[in-house]
Parts: structure tokens; sequence; C-alpha cells
């Protein structure tokens, strides 16, 4: 019974000692200068889409990015494995919902994603936000009209351009 006793302690230490170091990593400030970002296009985002990492690791979870989007850049349906926290830095953009109402996003506007919740993004005006995602690692699963998932290659692909009127048949 003694062992036991020691045994359940010694977790519960371990436990304590554990969340007091993953709060010393939590509370360490950190700094990082908008000039000194580096803006990178990250794979299976839209071209007029670049971001820059201002903490933590995409790749396993709880980072925060700085992204830029030229005007007419849209980010098409899609959801993600992470929440998503959104804050409008500069620029005007539309954010649209399924099964909820679209909404323009200004400077100052603040937006929360469910996990697996699918969204899409239009920028109307260069846009700069943060984006700031949750315990998982960042990714991305494009969905169709009926909310299949699609491969970013078919949800990424140009709309075909619209067929200019012929002039000879205008002419007539």
């Amino acid at each position: 019974m003694r062992f036991v006793s020691w045994c359940v302690v010694s977790v519960f230490v371990l436990g304590l000692t554990s969340q007091f170091v993953a709060a010393q990593e939590a509370d360490k400030s950190a700094y990082v200068a908008g000039a000194t970002s580096k803006f990178v296009n990250f794979p299976g985002i839209p071209p007029g889409m670049t971001g820059a990492v201002q903490s933590g690791d995409p790749g396993k979870g709880n980072a925060t990015l700085l992204l830029k989007a030229q005007t007419g850049c849209k980010v098409p349906w899609h959801w993600h494995t992470p929440t998503e926290r959104v804050m409008m830095v500069s620029g005007r953009a539309k954010a649209e919902m399924k099964d909820g109402s679209p909404v323009v996003l200004r400077p100052g506007d603040f937006l929360y994603l469910a996990a697996k919740h699918a969204h899409q993004f239009t920028c109307q005006a260069s846009c700069s936000l943060f984006d700031v995602t949750g315990d998982a690692p960042f990714d991305v699963h494009y969905v169709d009209a009926n909310g299949n998932e699609i491969p970013p290659e078919q949800a990424l692909k140009p709309a075909p351009a619209a067929k200019k009127p012929d002039k000879a048949a205008n002419q007539q």
C-alpha cells in the first residue's frame, strides 16, 4: 500500500512540475519586428497570400501567423483541424461560414472559427491579419459545394476566363 501511495504522490508531483515547466515556456516574452518578418507562400494556399510565423510552430500547433493577401485573393471553402482566431490589422475581407451569414472584416475585427467548420475568405482590399491556431498542427482541407474534401490543386485551380463577346456578332 505504501508503494502505491508513493507512486500516486510521485505522479502528482511530476504532473505539477511538468505544468510549471510548460507555464514557464508560455510565460517567456517574445518580440518580433514586423519589418524583419519573412513572408513566404505556404503550401496549399493561394499564391496571392503570404505569411510569416510570428510564434510557435504551425506544424505542431499553437502558432501565430501574420498573413498578407492581395486584393481579390480568395481562399475557397475549407476547414482546419485546429480552431482559428483571426484579427484584421488592415484592409477589408469577407468571411463566409457554412450555416452562417457572411461578415465583412475591417481593422480591429476578430473572428473565431471552430475546428473543422467550413469557411472561405476573400480579401476585398489589401489585407493584413493575424491568424492564431489552436492545439493541433495547422492544416487546410478544401471542400467542394457538397462538403466533400478535394485536393488543393482542384480547389485552387483558376476559374476559366469569361469568353469575350465576338465583335462580328455584335456588329450585325
